[in-house]
């Protein structure tokens, strides 16, 4: 066992830049992107391109039916031209929506179930060294079966998988789940980070 002592880790610590100037040179329905210049405590000062999102977190849910299965979306992505399959999810429209509105919403408009008992479990950053993108995951159960929504242009035949945990697990260990919001949600229900979540005192 090692002997050193290591400084606690503190996210909020002095940054070791300043941001000199920002520009937005793109702005789309859900995000800008930012050309940002630094200058650097290190050494020359520099420039970055950044993805500015507009209207908070984006969300993603894990659901599990009342007979214990988890909603899997079969989507097709255009950004890498592939389908994936994925747990519910997205983002808002306007900056006043509230992460749980819209992981209510989008749990019905993709999966068709309403959730009786909703609770956020994480958050998690995306990709941090281009983006300021949050995901916020939520936890759903005493499901109630709804309508699905049309999902838009790119994916008009959207497909819905019911797996079990365990089928859902198999999926993220060899390959088939690449989504990240989805093999953090699945990795943490397979780890039993979640089950304090199925207590009868749970908030909704």
């Amino acid at each position: 066992m090692s002997n050193k002592t290591h400084r606690r880790f503190d996210p909020w610590r002095t940054a070791p830049v300043q941001e000199m100037s920002r520009k937005v040179i793109l702005q789309t329905h859900c995000f800008n992107i930012d050309h940002v210049a630094f200058d650097s405590l290190a050494g020359k000062p520099f420039e970055r391109d950044f993805i500015h999102v507009k209207h908070g977190d984006t969300v993603g849910v894990l659901a599990i039916t009342n007979d214990g299965r988890i909603p899997l979306v079969e989507q097709y992505r255009l950004s890498t031209h592939r389908w994936t399959l994925e747990i519910p999810g997205g983002h808002g429209t306007s900056h006043t929506d509230r992460p749980m509105d819209i992981a209510r919403r989008k749990l019905e408009e993709e999966a068709g179930f309403k959730a009786g008992k909703i609770q956020q479990f994480s958050r998690i950053m995306d990709m941090p060294g281009y983006s300021t993108q949050y995901t916020s995951l939520f936890y759903a159960t005493d499901l109630t079966p709804t309508q699905i929504s049309d999902f838009g242009p790119e994916t008009p035949r959207p497909g819905l998988r019911l797996v079990t945990p365990e089928e859902a697990h198999q999926l993220v260990v060899n390959g088939t789940i690449l989504d990240a919001k989805s093999l953090v949600a699945l990795l943490s229900l397979h780890d039993g980070l979640l089950d304090h979540h199925d207590s009868p005192d749970s908030d909704n």
